[in-house]
């Protein structure tokens, strides 16, 4: 049993209970409400409150909300020897490689590192895409990561081709990024060190962005304006603007950008969704205000 099903069944178990005692529906709210109040009545750690929170909420996630896109994937190209990859599996420290022909849009297979080291390891061995080639697994971007995360355990496989609704490659995704969404950062080969592998573009006005981003670095990457002095990360930015630890859904707009709570917990938001709005967008607003 993993930690999904896990969490799954204590709170269909809480669920049952609150439909007993209160005779009406269930909300997550109420789940969130009553798991709080097991928490301050040190039943359970504040850790664990936050873990059963963010896997609630992975089961609302999507694939699209969390891939790297195809722009940052590191490839490997059919046409390239052993002699040749070496160099680029040292430098990336990545332990798959999607490998594509010619067609950056078309993934043919996975390699991975593993494989190609044991072919150095055997001089006498001769090198053959056919033997090397492990099959790639490809998903859709409006998969859930719950679905995906069970499909993983299943057929034991750590990444996924994600695929756009023409066939083409829109990105990748690993069981790190899903198991992410769960218990936090998790420091592995696919984390990227530069400001930039906290920003993932999703089209000209759209972003899917890490809440421990640095405002100064938010700023550079897409071109916002958001005050530097206030908050020293974007996280901090977003729920002084709410007043409080916003939930998954909620949104907030300020300085021309709509900010959209992805992933958080009790105590801070995880991943942001960053739109910016047009003219239109602002004026509608304004008639709603």
């Amino acid at each position: 049993m993993d930690i999904t099903e896990a969490v799954g069944r204590i709170k269909n178990n809480i669920v049952r209970w609150y439909r007993q005692v209160t005779g009406r529906g269930w909300t997550r709210e109420d789940l969130f409400r009553v798991l709080g109040r097991v928490q301050q009545q040190g039943l359970i750690e504040q850790d664990t409150l936050d873990t059963i929170e963010r896997v609630v909420q992975v089961s609302e996630l999507r694939v699209r909300d969390i891939m790297i896109p195809s722009a940052r994937m590191v490839v490997v190209y059919k046409n390239q020897s052993p002699e040749e990859i070496l160099p680029l599996i040292i430098s990336s420290a990545h332990s798959r490689f999607p490998v594509i022909d010619s067609d950056r849009d078309k993934v043919i297979g996975i390699l991975l590192a593993k494989d190609l080291l044991r072919f150095f390891d055997d001089p006498e061995e001769s090198f053959s895409w056919r033997d090397m080639l492990r099959p790639a697994v490809l998903i859709p971007e409006s998969k859930r990561l719950n679905v995906l995360l069970k499909e993983f355990r299943a057929n034991r496989n750590h990444m996924a081709i994600v695929v756009d609704e023409y066939g083409g490659a829109a990105g990748f995704v690993t069981i790190e990024d899903v198991l992410e969404q769960i218990v936090g950062e998790i420091e592995d080969e696919h984390d990227i060190d530069e400001e930039a592998g906290q920003v993932m573009s999703r089209g000209q006005n759209e972003y899917v962005v890490k809440a421990v981003i640095e405002i100064e670095d938010f700023n550079e990457l897409v071109g916002a304006d958001l005050d530097e002095n206030e908050n020293h990360t974007l996280g901090g930015a977003v729920v002084n603007q709410f007043g409080y630890v916003p939930q998954r859904g909620e949104s907030v707009e300020f300085k021309d950008l709509r900010f959209e709570i992805l992933n958080a917990d009790s105590r801070r938001v995880h991943l942001i969704r960053v739109q910016r709005l047009t003219e239109e967008d602002q004026a509608e607003s304004g008639d709603h205000g």
